[in-house]
């Protein structure tokens, strides 16, 4: 059984320290929770969002041991440099299964380093699909996926200022909007490029761990549905063995 909204709930709240690390892994339903904690190791922050994600692959059946969110089994070769090392890795039979990425942006500051969050997503992505245009990441095209929490404050929240100065002005959709709707656009446009295969956007706190999602195209439904629907293409090619 795929992870449900409540393990999402869970797994947020427990990236927030609202629950216990190893409590938000036990209570992820299905056998394979155990699975789950012996896949996912190093100790961050994001380790419950690791762990959730990778209950998807293992209730398919794919082995622990091919499940990476730690160390050298986690880097990638890349097009423009000589490799990068992804938050969460499934490689199974010489097939890159999936490559997730799992970020977040949190104040006071918002607009430096959302524009570094939006820079490294576009090429982190696009420098994984330039990499399997060389015949690097084995036999069949890899799956992206973008994982987001933006901290829900007032900062994120309120009007952004419009942009001065430039040589040309910005597109109008940008005009005073916040840095919560800033990142819905830019998810949704990353989605509709094929820079990613998957986008998930959560606004959340820890006094309010939600989640509350901007955008209805990058919700769990939606992120989970993708998952799914690559587990099922590759079932249907013999994968996992």
């Amino acid at each position: 059984m795929a992870p449900t909204r409540e393990d999402l709930e869970l797994a947020i709240a427990a990236y927030w320290g609202k629950k216990d690390e190893q409590l938000a892994t036990a209570q992820l339903s299905g056998s394979t929770a155990e699975g789950s904690s012996k896949a996912v190791r190093g100790g961050g922050h994001f380790n419950p969002i690791a762990n959730l994600i990778a209950k998807f692959f293992l209730d398919a059946g794919y082995p622990a041991e091919s499940i990476h969110a730690s160390g050298s089994t986690t880097k990638l070769p890349g097009y423009y440099r000589p490799t990068k090392a992804w938050d969460l890795v499934v490689v199974h039979d010489d097939v890159l299964v999936a490559a997730v990425e799992l970020k977040a942006l949190g104040g006071p500051s918002f607009g430096n380093n959302y524009n570094n969050r939006v820079e490294e997503a576009l090429g982190n992505g696009v420098d994984l699909e330039r990499a399997n245009w060389r015949e690097l990441v084995g036999r069949e095209k890899p799956w992206l996926g973008y994982f987001f929490i933006i901290q829900d404050e007032e900062g994120s929240r309120k009007p952004g200022r419009p942009g001065t100065g430039g040589a040309f002005p910005p597109d109008q959709v940008w005009e005073g909007a916040s840095y919560q709707e800033r990142f819905a656009l830019t998810g949704e446009r990353m989605l509709d490029q094929g820079i990613y295969d998957a986008v998930y956007y959560a606004a959340s706190s820890k006094d309010d761990p939600g989640p509350r999602e901007p955008s209805s195209s990058l919700d769990w439904q939606h992120f989970s549905a993708a998952i799914q629907a690559r587990i099922k293409y590759l079932e249907a090619l013999g994968l996992p063995t």
